[in-house]
């Protein structure tokens, strides 16, 4: 056993360790969390984005743009009369030789198509099992001609903890309004069914019993 958040008197914490904490709590996938502008995409031009500040983990590893900043992205120039698809991603590198990990954004170019453009494919590589290349897709911007027409957003936000007590407070109040509405529903049921609402009348000189009920 090793202790992790605690002094030993030299250092000792490793990313592997940081990762597998942040894996118990956020899972295995890749996600941004909500603080900051939480890595929002503003359109400046038909060759620049610009992803606002915020903080992401990509399966374990958590990265930052630091706050009220933001890391311009370049996007190449479209062709007329092609439509064209680029990937911002969020890519985590380590060297093979060095050791050294960092997260980066980079965009993967489409190929240009006249009629459908595809996605272009990326790479999702396992960090834990020791992958040098993982990305995170960010956003997928879509070019008509020259034009970027739209930058969509392909990530995740995860709510606070708070939030999701909230959540589930709110959802097992909706169960017990639905459990208490179908407990009515069960008594009215079982009231009708005994009570088909059917009365004989009889008179004297009647050789059938006749039976009405109210509609």
């Amino acid at each position: 056993m090793e202790i992790i958040t605690g002094y030993t008197g030299k250092p000792h914490v490793t990313a592997e360790q940081d990762r597998d904490v942040n894996e118990g709590i956020f899972d295995t996938g890749s996600f941004v969390l909500k603080t900051g502008s939480q890595l929002a995409a503003e359109l400046v031009s038909n060759n620049e984005i610009k992803v606002r500040d915020g903080v992401l983990v990509i399966q374990g590893c958590t990265a930052v743009i630091k706050k009220n900043t933001y890391d311009p992205v370049t996007i190449a120039n479209g062709s007329q009369g092609m439509k064209r698809i680029d990937l911002i991603v969020a890519r985590y590198n380590k060297n093979e030789e060095t050791k050294i990990e960092e997260v980066t954004l980079k965009v993967i170019q489409g190929t240009p198509n006249a009629s459908t453009a595809a996605v272009p494919t990326y790479k999702t590589g396992d960090i834990q099992s020791g992958d040098l290349v993982a990305d995170m897709p960010l956003y997928k911007v879509t070019l008509d001609g020259l034009n970027v027409t739209s930058v969509d957003k392909m990530f995740t936000v995860i709510p606070t903890l708070p939030e999701l007590s909230s959540n589930l407070t709110n959802a097992n109040a909706k169960i017990s309004a639905l459990s208490t509405e179908l407990a009515t529903t069960n008594t009215n049921l079982k009231t009708a069914t005994a009570d088909s609402g059917w009365k004989y009348m009889t008179a004297n000189n009647l050789s059938e019993k006749l039976k009405f009920r109210k509609v």
